[in-house]
């Protein structure tokens, strides 16, 4: 019988058959999927005639279709859907996967055809597309190893293997220790908390059959905990954990998987020819050097320290108003932070929540996309791999564009965070394909579900990464929609941001989710009033993990990581109230694989253009300029990785960008440190 996971897809826009897919498909179909991209990998590398374009770097691109596709079903279930089958065969997968890379990255056949080309690429007759795909292919076999020595390529190999092994086993470490630890309340401890907090926290005891409701340590619970519960021995006790999460000591302790980690990164680079893993990493990037990143986060982390010991001050008299003595501790600030807020700017989180319900920020995003973009959205009625699941077709002027899977709530197979990924990518290509993308997001579940400003903000975040997948207008599927450097796929994400906080989307959208009426027009003056505040704090909490990431894969890498990250904390004068956002246990981003590894400083180096670009069209009158809207669609959307990022800048605004339109967007820009 003809696994489904390989067979014709009978389904409307051929999207994955999720009601039918079993997890004892995946197997077979990996193997079947990996014999076939072998199978083609060797005939490329032993073909008799010369290299070509077609025969070489065209027929690679196609070598891996059934295991794309196959992935593309498998890795995006795992994250958002984990069951014990799906999480042990990540943990066979990874090895054997990391296997093939290598086999393919350190053919020594293929790269000398990739070679050939190179040398004669003048003489080709590319395209520019084909250029730049020449180009990509022997940059990135050459970063690989290709060209090493056999004994430095068998070296190769095993890190990639043991570096997937042991990145996986980071992954799933966190995820246990976010299932398993909870927090029972009595009804006593739900005094002070918002009625959306309580029926989560009551529906989590249900879920896990407890007797009453419960705290855990999913993001979108225990955020709005430490802002409003009143007891400071429960905030504590629940940021302690949460704090905590793979630094337990017990089998999910993830402190010697980075260490080894960040050993097998040095030495890789250095196989490579470079001095540490933070030089190989940047090369490709916008950034180049780590002094350029250094130079771009110590600019602001000045302001932004200066801006949270002050407000500290603030917060730690309101704490000894209440009769706590000693000095403003982590599990504090959250909640002296609301009260400022609340008395400083009239501005109550638990009173935005109702105009800001799930339904209506959806329905705010697409008609965003709609006035920009032209795109419209259907929903679909198909099978999904879980009930909270939602599709929509996107077309534009009637055509087909792309699939969209919004998948929102919080559940305990879902991995924390938020994030944009793609079942299938566009390409023309080998077939011309339209793109099937999905955003996950931990919302809490609610009847209806109501959005807290900061979740509001991550939904339009996760869909400006949606566009730029949709929106992708490329010919090989190399570089389509989110395939550009790390320190520029923020961008379209952190731009669309902009749109949630336009005064007109708000009147539009922002409706109380009971009687329909607008937000009032002083509580949405007061919101946007309140745009810069506690921003000390969020910068702080940033860049402390940006600057950790750095240096951690600067130099020699620490024989000790959480010694180096205390080291890296007090030479910067970390403030002892704020926390890095992601302490060096948990800090998936950089150790559940190397897609942010001395790149978490990418999302203020996207930052400073997002806040230049909004200011583009601000300087054009409207936020829903047609023309600028459309140059952002050509010259950045459409365009993938098909041109360099600082070109695609360029072309749009005319200049690269420096810090100051970010530092106004923080409100950082007259702080004196």
């Amino acid at each position: 019988m003809t696994n489904v996971l390989l067979s014709d897809w009978a389904t409307p826009f051929s999207l994955p058959p999720f009601d039918v897919i079993r997890d004892e498909d995946f197997t077979p179909a990996f193997e079947t999927a990996l014999e076939a991209a072998r199978a083609r990998l060797a005939e490329i590398a032993g073909n008799p005639e010369p290299a070509s374009f077609s025969n070489t770097i065209e027929a690679l691109e196609l070598a891996e279709g059934e295991l794309n596709r196959v992935a593309g079903v498998f890795y995006n279930l795992a994250g958002a859907e984990a069951t014990p089958a799906r999480e042990a065969l990540q943990r066979e997968l990874a090895p054997k996967l990391a296997a093939w890379s290598s086999e393919r990255s350190l053919n020594p056949e293929v790269f000398a055809r990739i070679e050939t080309l190179w040398e004669s690429r003048g003489s080709l007759d590319l395209t520019a597309d084909q250029e730049r795909l020449l180009l990509l292919y022997r940059r990135g076999l050459v970063r690989a190893g290709a060209g090493l020595s056999a004994v430095k390529a068998a070296r190769m190999r095993e890190i990639n293997s043991r570096l997937a092994v042991i990145g996986t086993a980071f992954s799933q470490n966190l995820l246990a220790d976010e299932r398993s630890w909870f927090m029972d309340l009595a009804e006593a401890d739900l005094e002070g908390l918002p009625e959306f907090l309580v029926t989560a926290a009551r529906d989590e005891g249900a879920a896990r059959g407890r007797p009453g409701p419960v705290m855990t340590l999913s993001r979108s619970l225990i955020v709005p905990f430490l802002q409003f519960s009143p007891r400071r021995d429960l905030r504590e006790r629940a940021f302690r954990a949460w704090m905590a999460r793979g630094e337990s000591g017990g089998e999910t302790d993830n402190r010697a998987i980075v260490a080894e980690t960040l050993a097998l990164r040095h030495e890789r680079a250095q196989l490579l020819g470079y001095a540490d893993f933070a030089a190989f990493k940047l090369e490709t990037e916008m950034a180049k050097q780590p002094e350029a990143v250094e130079e771009l986060l110590m600019q602001v982390w000045a302001p932004a320290k200066a801006q949270a010991e002050a407000d500290a001050k603030r917060l730690e008299v309101m704490l000894h108003a209440d009769g706590h003595n000693g000095v403003l501790e982590p599990w504090d600030w959250r909640y002296y932070s609301e009260k400022r807020r609340r008395a400083e700017h009239d501005l109550d989180e638990a009173a935005l929540k109702p105009y800001l319900s799930l339904e209506a920020m959806i329905a705010a995003a697409f008609d965003c996309a709609n006035r920009l973009f032209g795109l419209e959205f259907r929903p679909l009625d198909v099978p999904l791999y879980h009930p909270d699941a939602r599709a929509w077709e996107v077309t534009k002027g009637g055509a087909h564009v792309a699939v969209f899977i919004g998948d929102y709530f919080a559940r305990s197979s879902k991995r924390s965070g938020a994030w944009m990924s793609a079942f299938r990518n566009q390409r023309k290509f080998g077939g011309r394909q339209s793109p099937v993308i999905v955003n996950v997001c931990n919302f809490v579940k609610g009847n209806p579900a109501l959005l807290s400003w900061d979740d509001a903000r991550t939904l339009f975040h996760e869909f400006g990464h949606a566009l730029h997948g949709m929106l992708s207008d490329v010919t090989y599927e190399s570089v389509s929609g989110t395939s550009v450097a790390r320190d520029f796929v923020e961008l379209p994400s952190q731009l669309y941001e902009h749109w949630l906080a336009v005064p007109e989307v708000l009147e539009k959208h922002a409706r109380h989710y009971k009687t329909g009426a607008p937000m009032p027009a002083d509580l949405r003056e007061r919101l946007l009033g309140a745009q810069t505040y506690d921003q000390g704090f969020s910068t702080v909490e940033y860049l402390a993990s940006a600057l950790v990431d750095l240096d951690f894969h600067r130099g020699a890498p620490p024989a000790d990581p959480m010694a180096r990250q205390a080291e890296v904390l007090a030479r910067i004068g970390m403030p002892r109230s704020i926390v890095m956002r992601h302490a060096t246990p948990h800090f998936g981003h950089v150790f559940s694989g190397g897609g942010y590894a001395a790149g978490y400083y990418s999302y203020m180096w996207s930052e400073v253009m997002d806040a230049d670009a909004f200011e583009a069209f601000e300087e054009a009158g409207s936020a829903f300029d047609p023309g600028m809207a459309a140059a952002l669609y050509e010259h950045i959307l459409s365009k993938g990785g098909s041109v360099e990022a600082d070109e695609l800048y360029r072309a749009f605004r005319g200049r690269l960008p420096g810090p100051e339109a970010l530092l106004k967007g923080r409100g950082l820009d007259k702080v004196t440190s």
